[in-house]
């Protein structure tokens, strides 16, 4: 199939991605990027949510496809991982997450959203209000991005709630689909969601001898990320979603080797290639239905 280019009449080229979900498993999001850029398709407006929103933050802030190769296959997700029964009872989760939100706005370096290349749309969940909280260059200009991917990657248990105001923040992901409700460039730009699905059980977990509980809280973890990243998808979204398949990898997978890690950039890279072009022609035809 031939890449889509800026002249073509028959498809447009611009659309706003929304990068959900994937927790660890970063490389998938940046094989998404790479073929986004294969396929000459455009976005000034870009959405993350979850583990989707470091991969789209860090696009937004300008860094090449390479780069985020590179730092998508070395990073060692151990470095973030925390256990404290203490934390978990009064704070909702094992780890602060206040590490990898250091980590993550010296890769920024310490950007806000108005200091942003692109528009970043980060979206996190308010368990308050059960409603979805989005921090933009519109709503938040000067916070820094790094804080609010942090914000929107709470995963419940395994990293803390975070106060915002009057609201309790937790993972994007639980209300992820409510972004294709958005108009985000406020033009009717398409929004094309690409969604991580893991479709293969793990039998293999490993229980900790001599602190089984945390072995538990891990397996708890990941069975209910899993479990929502299979959620049902309304058939009115279908058309704008492209699910990626990755396989044995679920959300919270500490100890993938790099050959695991370029496995994920492939999949996300070749499904994006492969079928983003169908999933354009649905959103090309004319429709009376806004996002």
């Amino acid at each position: 199939m031939k890449p889509m280019t800026e002249n073509s009449n028959e498809q447009p080229t611009t659309i706003v991605p929304v990068l959900a979900g994937g927790g660890t498993r970063l490389p998938a999001h940046v094989g998404i990027i790479s073929a986004l850029k294969e396929l000459k398709i455009h976005y000034q407006h870009i959405v993350g949510i979850s583990g989707g929103s470091i991969v789209a933050s860090l696009v937004a802030a300008g860094r090449p496809v390479e780069d985020l190769y590179d730092l998508a296959t070395n990073i060692n997700f151990n470095q973030f991982r925390g256990f404290s029964l203490f934390s978990l009872i009064f704070d909702g989760g094992l780890s602060n997450g206040n590490h990898f939100e250091q980590w993550m706005d010296d890769e920024l370096q310490g950007a806000t959203f108005n200091d942003l290349k692109l528009n970043l749309h980060i979206v996190a969940t308010d368990v308050k209000s059960q409603q979805p909280v989005i921090f933009d260059k519109e709503h938040t200009p000067d916070l820094k991005v790094a804080t609010a991917v942090r914000y929107s990657m709470g995963i419940p248990l395994l990293f803390t709630f975070k106060k915002y105001k009057h609201k309790l923040l937790v993972d994007g992901s639980i209300l992820a689909e409510d972004a294709l409700q958005f108009d985000w460039a406020h033009n009717c730009t398409p929004v094309i969601f690409f969604r991580l699905r893991s479709s293969q059980i793990n039998v293999n977990n490993k229980v900790n001898r001599w602190l089984p509980v945390s072995s538990y809280m891990i397996m708890l973890i990941r069975t209910f990320m899993t479990s929502l990243s299979r959620e049902y998808i309304s058939d009115k979204f279908w058309g704008k979603t492209l699910i990626v398949d990755t396989g044995r990898f679920s959300p919270i997978e500490f100890r993938m080797s790099k050959t695991d890690k370029h496995e994920l950039f492939e999949r996300g890279y070749q499904t994006a290639l492969k079928y983003l072009p169908l999933k354009m022609k649905l959103n090309s035809k004319p429709t009376n239905e806004h996002l």
